[in-house]
């Protein structure tokens, strides 16, 4: 197996606890427009897509483009308003990312996210300038298409064998299988670890502090008692 280089990260549900912000706004923007309401669970399985995609999923009868775009905007709106007490990242994330770099990765995002959403999180968390690349659903093709690991492996030179994707949706592993890179499931983020295993990733983790462990193993039991003095 090639060695591996570079770590990429979706955002929503895999670095950040955001996705009870994104089944409300959602939930939100469609009764504004009089639709009817989705599940919970509906709105959940369409996280890790573009917006439009999203949208087009959760409501496919609806295709009068003035329609779809004052739905848009209302979801954002919803989404930044809920955004004033903003998501938090999940526990152990700066830590495991600090020591990722530490040891020589490369470290990227490829979000569903629309660039200015992902550079106002990054801001927020101190991060806009963390990773060696970001990559988000408006600047390229939305998940499950690979084009967007593809660009990222491009600009940072990795081969796809030397280069893993870790993200709690289906998009996320049938993305990172077109693009040839490993895949690694979150389960504790948008989707059941039943769900995510039917893409059949590499390896499924119950909560973010396990992957470090799981790409370090020598370093992995040091650094969970680290993550645990600073989140105890």
């Amino acid at each position: 197996m090639s060695e591996l280089k570079t770590l990429i990260f979706d955002w929503d549900g895999t670095l950040c606890d955001s996705i009870t912000h994104i089944v409300e706004a959602m939930h939100g923007a469609a009764k504004l427009m009089g639709l009817a309401a989705s599940s919970d669970q509906a709105v959940r399985d369409i996280i890790g897509l573009g917006l439009p995609e999203a949208i087009a999923t959760l409501f496919p009868d609806i295709d009068e483009p003035g329609f779809v775009e004052n739905l848009r905007t209302l979801y954002s709106e919803q989404y930044l308003t809920l955004e004033q007490q903003p998501a938090s990242l999940f526990p152990g994330v700066i830590e495991t990312l600090d020591t990722f770099r530490s040891a020589g990765f490369k470290l990227a995002v490829a979000t569903g996210k629309s660039r200015r959403g992902l550079d106002r999180v990054l801001a927020t968390h101190g991060l806009i300038d963390f990773f060696d690349m970001t990559r988000c659903a408006d600047e390229t093709l939305s998940k499950p298409h690979p084009r967007m690991l593809e660009e990222i492996l491009n600009r940072l030179e990795t081969p796809a064998s030397c280069a893993l994707m870790l993200g709690d949706s289906e998009f996320d592993i049938r993305m990172a299988h077109g693009a040839r890179v490993r895949a690694v499931a979150a389960s504790y983020g948008a989707q059941s670890r039943a769900h995510l295993l039917q893409s059949r990733p590499e390896h499924c983790i119950d909560a973010f502090v396990e992957f470090q462990g799981w790409i370090l193993p020598s370093s992995g039991a040091a650094q969970q008692q680290r993550i645990d003095n600073v989140i105890g």
